[in-house]
C-alpha cells in the first residue's frame, strides 16, 4: 500500500551529519572503484591524466550521492520504506529530513555533476555528453518518474552497466581519447561486484519490496534465484582477470585480485545461510570486497 500522502514520523532534524547519513557513504565504493580501475588502466598504458581522473571521480560520486537521495525520497513516497524496513535508517522514512529537502539535495548533486561535466566534455568531447546525460537520467529514473526502473526489475542491469562498463570505459576514454580492448574485460568484475551489493540489499528486502510492488529480480526469482545470481556475479568477477591473463591482454600482475578470494568465499557462505535483517552486515562485507578487489585489480593493471 502506498503511503505517499503520509507525513514522516519524528521531528525534522536536517544537519550535516544527517545529510552525510542520507548520502550513504558506505555505498560510495561503487563509484570510486570503477574510476580507480579505469585510471589505473590508463596510467598502466602511459595515458593517465590526474586532473581528469579526479574530475571523473568527483562527478561519479556526485551522481551516486544524488541517486541515493532520489532513491531515499521515492522509496518513501512509493511505500517501499516503511516501519517494517530491515535495513539501515532512511532519513525520509524516519523523519530525520523533510522529503522536499531530500529531493532538493539529490537534484543539487545532479546539477553539480552536470556543471563538472562541462570540464570533462571539454577534455573528452561529445561522447562524454552522452555518458553523463545517460547516467543522470538513469540515476533519477531508478526510483523516480512514472516508470521507475528499479521497480521493474532493471536495477541489476543498470548497476552492472553503469558501475561497470560505462564508468570504467568513460574514465579511461576521457583520459586516453580512445578505448583499448582491456577496457571491456576490466569493467566486468567492477560491474559484477557492484551488482552483488545490490543483490544483497534486494535479498534482505525481498518481503517488503514485494509488498510495495517493487519487482526486483530477487522478488521475481525468489530467494534461491537471488543467491545464485550473487554467486554468478562473484564468479564472473574472478574469471575476468584470469581471462585477461590467458588472452595476453595483461601480465601476471593482473591476477592479484585472486588474493581476495577467501573474503569472497566468506561473503558467499553468509549470503547462502542468512536472510532478512541478518544480511545487513553482508552489505558492508560485499562493499569491502569491492574495495579490496578493486585496489588489487588496479595495482595489477598498473604493473602489467
Amino acid at each position: 500500500m502506498s503511503i505517499s500522502g503520509a507525513a514522516p514520523a519524528g521531528p525534522i532534524r536536517a544537519n550535516l551529519s544527517i545529510w552525510i547519513q542520507a548520502a550513504r557513504p558506505k555505498t560510495l565504493s561503487a563509484s570510486f572503484v570503477p574510476v580507480g580501475v579505469g585510471s589505473a588502466l590508463a596510467y598502466g598504458r602511459g595515458e593517465g591524466r590526474a586532473p581528469v581522473a579526479l574530475a571523473a571521480l568527483a562527478g561519479a560520486v556526485l551522481i551516486q550521492v544524488g541517486t541515493n537521495f532520489i532513491n531515499d525520497y521515492y522509496d518513501f513516497k512509493r511505500g517501499a520504506d516503511t516501519a517494517e524496513r530491515l535495513g539501515p535508517v532512511r532519513v525520509t522514512q524516519s523523519g530525520l529530513m523533510a522529503p522536499s529537502a531530500v529531493l532538493a539535495s539529490g537534484l543539487f548533486c545532479f546539477v553539480a555533476a552536470l556543471l563538472l561535466g562541462v570540464y570533462l566534455v571539454a577534455v573528452g568531447g561529445w561522447p562524454i555528453v552522452l555518458i553523463g546525460l545517460a547516467a543522470l537520467a538513469c540515476g533519477y529514473a531508478y526510483t523516480g518518474g512514472p516508470w521507475p526502473l528499479g521497480y521493474l526489475g532493471l536495477g541489476d542491469v543498470l548497476v552492472f552497466a553503469f558501475f561497470g562498463f560505462v564508468a570504467v570505459a568513460g574514465t579511461y576514454y576521457v583520459q586516453a581519447g580512445h578505448l583499448a580492448p582491456q577496457v571491456w574485460f576490466a569493467s566486468l568484475p567492477v560491474g559484477a561486484i557492484a551488482t552483488a551489493i545490490l543483490v544483497v540489499n534486494n535479498l534482505r528486502d525481498q518481503v517488503t519490496d514485494a509488498k510495495a510492488g517493487k519487482r526486483t529480480l530477487v522478488v521475481r526469482w525468489g530467494l534461491r534465484g537471488g543467491r545464485e545470481e550473487y554467486a554468478a556475479l562473484l564468479s564472473l568477477a574472478y574469471l575476468a582477470p584470469l581471462l585477461m591473463w590467458l588472452t595476453g591482454l595483461a601480465g601476471t600482475w593482473v591476477l592479484l585480485p585472486l588474493l581476495s578470494a577467501p573474503l569472497a568465499a566468506r561473503c558467499l557462505h553468509r549470503v547462502f545461510t542468512r536472510q532478512g535483517a541478518d544480511l545487513n552486515p553482508q552489505l558492508g562485507e560485499t562493499a569491502r570486497l569491492e574495495v579490496i578487489f578493486g585496489a588489487l585489480f588496479s595495482g595489477g593493471l598498473l604493473l602489467s
